[in-house]
């Protein structure tokens, strides 16, 4: 359970994340936005356009448990892929734009919620219903992780510690719980690596040679 405190905690750090973002993303050329990104496959626009349709659904989902109802992220896996591939090839400033008025939107939604239905609401995920109270924590990790998907100078180094000391522990109880009985030490070359280093190993961002990839997160 997400005590109020934390869930201030988890707004604030979603917030901060949002102006690191923003921060890189405003200004981006038309150029800029056709380039890879450090994710197989996509653009870079298609990680600022899953930004922003991520926060869509979060949206959705904030003002349904404003009604007392619980609302989808996404309609479909296939809807969500879809919303990603629509639109990730427009012009920068309208991929901006348009991520900074969901961010706006997101912002908005939360503020209308009551202590209790923070408390009380749900919403739906494709993997199933969730508290309405983890939102923001969800946002600020897709927010920062993404971030340094884009490939554009903000890395994992950059993560804040305290989203990595709320992170990488459970991500560690993962991993160890899947390794045979009495092999549940990180190998030496994790165990060496600074913590936002070893949250990136973590959720599959960093590759080390001879160590198979921890694949926890998916």
């Amino acid at each position: 359970m997400i005590t109020a405190e934390e869930l201030a905690a988890d707004r604030e750090g979603c917030a901060a994340a949002h102006v690191r973002l923003l921060r890189t993303v405003n200004g981006l050329t038309d150029a800029d936005v056709r380039g890879d990104s450090l994710l197989p496959g996509w653009s870079v626009g298609h990680v600022v356009n899953h930004l922003r349709r991520n926060a869509e659904g979060f949206t959705a989902m904030l003002r349904a448990a404003a009604r007392g109802e619980v609302g989808d992220q996404y309609t479909s896996a296939e809807g969500r892929n879809q919303g990603i591939e629509d639109g990730a090839g427009a012009p920068a400033a309208e991929l901006v734009d348009l991520l900074q008025q969901a961010i706006d939107d997101l912002d908005a939604a939360a503020d209308l919620l009551t202590p209790e239905q923070w408390a009380s609401g749900t919403g739906r995920t494709l993997r199933g219903e969730v508290a309405i109270n983890e939102l923001p924590w969800r946002r600020w990790r897709e927010v920062d992780v993404h971030h340094a998907d884009l490939g554009l100078g903000y890395t994992c180094d950059e993560w804040p510690d305290q989203f990595v000391r709320r992170e990488l522990p459970g991500f560690v109880t993962i991993w160890k719980a899947r390794r045979p009985m009495g092999l549940t030490e990180l190998p030496e070359p994790v165990l060496a690596l600074t913590p936002q280093r070893r949250l990136a190993w973590m959720f599959g961002r960093l590759q080390l040679d001879g160590v198979e990839p921890a694949d926890v997160y998916g």
